[in-house]
C-alpha cells in the first residue's frame, strides 16, 4: 500500500494539467462531473471530415459557448468547422478556425489530460496574428475515440500529429504552418522535430512547459515498476496546476476530463523517453516558455535536453508560473504572448 501511495504521488498528477501539489496549495476533489450543455455522445457521432463550409448544428454551438471558444456567430470575421479525421484507428475530432485573410497558420497540440477545447486563449491570440487555426483531441481525449488518457505507445500519437499535417495540407492552409504544443502536446512536437520528417511548410516551434521528463521521474519509474503487475490505473488528483482559479474550479468540473492514470501510459512515457534522450540533435530553432513554478515537468533537466537537441532555442522563463500555461493568469499569458509577438513579427 505504501507504494502504492507513492506511485500515486509521483504520477497520480495530471502531466498537462498537473502542477505542485501539497507544496503550493494542495489538492482539489472532484465531487462531481458538470453536465455539458451539449449531447456528448451524440456530438462525437456526428463528427464528419472536415471542411470550412460544414455547419455547425446545436450541439456543436454549445460545445463552443461552453468552452468559449471563438465562434463564427460571435466574430462574424473568422469561419468556424468542427470535424474528424481518422489517424491509425482513431477517430480524431479536430477544429479549424480562418479568419478572412490569414497570413499563416498555427496547429496546436494540447497536453495530457486536456482537450482543446481548454485552448481559446491561444486560438484567440493566433486569430489575432491573422493566424489560421487547425486543432485536434489527441487519442483518449475530449471528443477522440479510444482509451481514456491512454495510449499503446507514444508512436500512436507521432501518427496523430501526421494526420494533423496531412489535414493542414488538404485544406490547403496559409503558410507556414507553425507548431505549438503544451507538455506532452511539446513532447509529441520535439518528437516529430528530432524523430521524424518535419514537413517543408514548417514555420516557428513554440513550446509551453514540454515534456520530456516528468517531475522526481526516478523515483515515480521505480515505483512504477514495482507495482505495474497490480495496479491498472490510478485516480486522477486535481492540483494548483495554474494562478487562475476560475479555470481550476472550471476543470475539475469538466465532463471532458479522465478521472483516472491508466499504468499503460507511463509505461508508453517510460519507452519513449531514451528514445527522444537518444535521438540526433536537430540544427531547428525553438521559442520555449517555462514557468518556474511548474512540479509537474522536470523542466530544468528539460531545458538541458532542448539546450542540447536544437540550436539555439529562445526560453522565456516565468519565475512565477505554472504548469498549465496556457490558462494560467490573464498578466502571465500576456507577457508571453508579447514575448512570442517579438520574435513572430
Amino acid at each position: 500500500m505504501r507504494i502504492l501511495k507513492q506511485l500515486e504521488k509521483s504520477f497520480g498528477e495530471p502531466l498537462s494539467c498537473g502542477g505542485p501539489g501539497a507544496d503550493h496549495g494542495g489538492h482539489f476533489a472532484v465531487n462531481r462531473a458538470m453536465t455539458p450543455p451539449f449531447d456528448l455522445d451524440g456530438l462525437r457521432q456526428a463528427l464528419v471530415p472536415l471542411h470550412r463550409d460544414l455547419p455547425a448544428d446545436l450541439d456543436h454551438q454549445a460545445y463552443r459557448r461552453h468552452y468559449r471558444l471563438a465562434d463564427s456567430l460571435a466574430r462574424p470575421e473568422v469561419t468556424v468547422a468542427l470535424g474528424a479525421l481518422t489517424a491509425g484507428g482513431y477517430q480524431l475530432a479536430v477544429q479549424g478556425w480562418w479568419p478572412r485573410e490569414p497570413r499563416g497558420s498555427l496547429l496546436l497540440l494540447h497536453g495530457y489530460y486536456d482537450h482543446m477545447g481548454l485552448y481559446g486563449h491561444v486560438v484567440d491570440w493566433a486569430l489575432s496574428r491573422q493566424w489560421a487555426v487547425l486543432a485536434c483531441d489527441l487519442p483518449g481525449h475530449g471528443l477522440s475515440s479510444g482509451a481514456r488518457a491512454s495510449i499503446n505507445d507514444f508512436a500512436e500519437y507521432q501518427t496523430a500529429l501526421t494526420a494533423l499535417v496531412a489535414e493542414a495540407r488538404r485544406l490547403d492552409l496559409p503558410r507556414p504552418w507553425h507548431l505549438l504544443g503544451q507538455s506532452t502536446g511539446g513532447a509529441i512536437l520535439l518528437d516529430y522535430l528530432l524523430r521524424g520528417e518535419p514537413a517543408p511548410e514548417l514555420g516557428e516551434t513554440i513550446l509551453l512547459a514540454p515534456l520530456v521528463r516528468p517531475h522526481a521521474w526516478r523515483q515515480g519509474l521505480w515505483t512504477y515498476r514495482l507495482v505495474k503487475p497490480f495496479a491498472r490505473a490510478l485516480p486522477r488528483r486535481f492540483s494548483v496546476n495554474s494562478g487562475d482559479p476560475a479555470f481550476l474550479d472550471f476543470l475539475q468540473q469538466d465532463s471532458l476530463q479522465p478521472r483516472e492514470l491508466p499504468a499503460q501510459w507511463v509505461g508508453a512515457l517510460a519507452r519513449w523517453i531514451p528514445q527522444l534522450e537518444r535521438a540526433p540533435a536537430s540544427n531547428r530553432s525553438l521559442l520555449v516558455i517555462q514557468g518556474e513554478q511548474d512540479f509537474t515537468v522536470d523542466w530544468r533537466h528539460n531545458l538541458g535536453v532542448l539546450e542540447a537537441k536544437f540550436a539555439r532555442p529562445e526560453v522565456l522563463r516565468l519565475p512565477e508560473a505554472r504548469h498549465h500555461l496556457v490558462n494560467e493568469t490573464e498578466a502571465l499569458r500576456q507577457r508571453y504572448f508579447r514575448w512570442l509577438d517579438d520574435r513572430l513579427a
